[in-house]
């Protein structure tokens, strides 16, 4: 938003608004700013949650299947988490053809993929993106 806009917000005039927004970026508080891009208008308006398990954990196995998921578009978000199951997945793709092909071709021909559970949201309650349309 404009700082004017800003300003009159947090009830400051635009001058020290301005300076502050920037001594937020300088102190690393702000870290960047994104455009919020239509997930239909882009071909993500078809979003899956994957619940991934592997078969093995050594450094390299681990690594390997980390930067091969990270590097595909269609990961939104990937953590690994403690517990079952090893990972989450965030996955944004046009429709369910869509995926059904980015599942087959990509995020199972990864080595040591064990199991992968995809499950599909019913609705959107909250969410950093903006609603499909």
């Amino acid at each position: 938003m404009p700082n004017t806009v800003l300003a009159d917000r947090v009830n400051l005039t635009p001058g020290p608004c301005l300076r502050r927004v920037q001594r937020l970026e300088s102190d690393g508080v702000i870290v960047g700013y994104r455009a919020q891009l239509d997930p239909v208008a882009i071909g993500q308006g078809f979003e899956v949650i994957l619940d991934i398990e592997l078969t093995r954990f050594d450094k390299t196995s681990v690594e390997h299947f980390e930067t091969t998921m990270a590097a595909f578009d269609e990961v939104l978000e990937l953590y690994r988490m403690f517990g079952s199951p090893d990972y989450y997945a965030r996955i944004a793709v046009a429709d369910l053809p869509t995926y059904e092909t980015f599942l087959t071709d990509h995020v199972l021909t990864i080595p040591d993929v064990r199991r992968v559970s995809s499950r599909f949201p019913m609705k959107t309650v909250k969410s950093l993106r903006p609603s499909a349309r």
